[in-house]
């Protein structure tokens, strides 16, 4: 482990995304001696576990972000990958930039909205005040609706309710149980117990109607929060923390084309 491989000028790997399975990879090729271009829409890795928490206490974004330029100098490249040339095996980036490649690893993970996941073109210093500017619409926000009682909105709603007791907190969520399927049934109880403890209002197996006309991630006095079930709650912010899927939008159309 960590000596060097042979390997002759044709070979460049490209990782494509800059998530916890791209820098490990990225991390193993530096200590073999294989070139490789790390390519992120950020210019830091972006420890998104503690996005949430990053959400309501201030200071704390900045212990989520890592440059990659520290950890791997030249071999980063900050850019959006807008497509995949599989003919000609290049990487194509949104400035109109080709990177070759004689090996593609396509680390890209998964979206969705912030304050969850920050995926889009944005320097270190931007993305951490934009937490920070989450943090001051939150503070301002007496009372927040949450919707989605997934990992993300269990922990939002918690992480609101520990930092700031008395607010009000409503979530809202489709299914009857709280977080994730690959869970227990008894940690989803124990989950839920504890929301309840903490004086989160839940309204489970029900879901937002009027999501389209509401304010996100912004403080905005008395928005009116309609349900599916006739249900309504006034709130002051809305957290939106739904959507979690496959980030495909840097291959789909490349692999769409390919034959069976």
């Amino acid at each position: 482990m960590g000596s060097k491989l042979s390997v002759n000028d044709s070979v460049c790997v490209v990782i494509v995304g800059g998530g916890f399975g791209g820098i490990a990879t990225a991390r193993q090729l530096k200590s073999w001696g294989i070139p490789f271009v790390l390519v992120d829409m950020r210019d830091a890795f972006h420890h998104n576990v503690g996005a949430l928490r990053a959400s309501v206490q201030s200071g704390f974004a900045k212990k989520t972000f890592i440059s990659y330029a520290v950890t791997f100098g030249e071999s980063f490249r900050q850019a959006k990958v807008v497509g995949i040339d599989l003919l000609r095996q290049k990487v194509l980036l949104n400035d109109g930039e080709e990177l070759f490649y004689s090996h593609l690893i396509l680390a890209t993970g998964s979206d969705g909205p912030f304050p969850g996941k920050f995926n889009q073109i944005i320097d270190m210093e931007t993305a951490i005040q934009t937490y920070e500017d989450m943090v001051k619409e939150v503070q301002k926000s007496p009372r927040i609706v949450i919707v989605g009682g997934g990992a993300a909105g269990v922990e939002m709603a918690a992480e609101i309710k520990t930092e700031y007791p008395a607010k009000e907190v409503t979530l809202i969520h489709s299914k009857i149980a709280l977080a994730d399927v690959e869970l227990l049934p008894s940690v989803r109880q124990v989950v839920k117990e504890i929301l309840l403890k903490k004086e989160v209002r839940l309204l489970l197996s029900d879901r937002v109607s009027n999501l389209h006309m509401l304010t996100l991630n912004r403080f905005q006095e008395n928005m009116a929060v309609k349900t599916e079930k006739g249900r309504e709650v006034a709130a002051d912010m809305v957290i939106l923390c739904t959507g979690i899927k496959i980030n495909s939008s840097a291959y789909s159309s490349a692999f769409g084309k390919l034959k069976p």
